[in-house]
């Protein structure tokens, strides 16, 4: 079961987080739930791959508002510099930072277990 103690073990900025939930607990893990469920990180995968920048943008810039918000920093940092990266679209290896957007996004799911 996902805790607010998990979160903070796992590197989540929980009371920025929480500050921004008027610190509700419950409504704060529910939000970092949804999240979880939410596939982004592999569609952003996808548009990378398909070198689809402006599509990948569109993704990260959401995925980045997502997790800025909840304040989930392991998955937000890699997604941010990519985020600016294809705000400008650039074309580089983008393969280091996906892999730690993914790996970090798969920590916060077994966080949550």
């Amino acid at each position: 079961m996902l805790t607010v103690d998990k979160l903070r073990e796992y590197g989540a900025n929980v009371d920025e987080g929480l500050a921004r939930c008027l610190n509700d607990a419950g409504f704060y893990i529910s939000l970092v739930t949804s999240a979880i469920k939410d596939d982004g990180i592999y569609r952003l995968e996808e548009a990378i791959a398909a070198n689809d920048l402006d599509k990948a943008f569109e993704i990260a810039h959401a995925l980045k508002g997502m997790y800025s918000n909840i304040s989930i920093t392991p998955v937000f940092e890699p997604v941010n510099e990519m985020t600016e990266l294809l705000r400008s679209r650039t074309q580089t290896d983008y393969s280091a930072l996906m892999s730690e957007a993914k790996t970090q996004y798969e920590r916060l799911i077994e966080t949550s277990k």
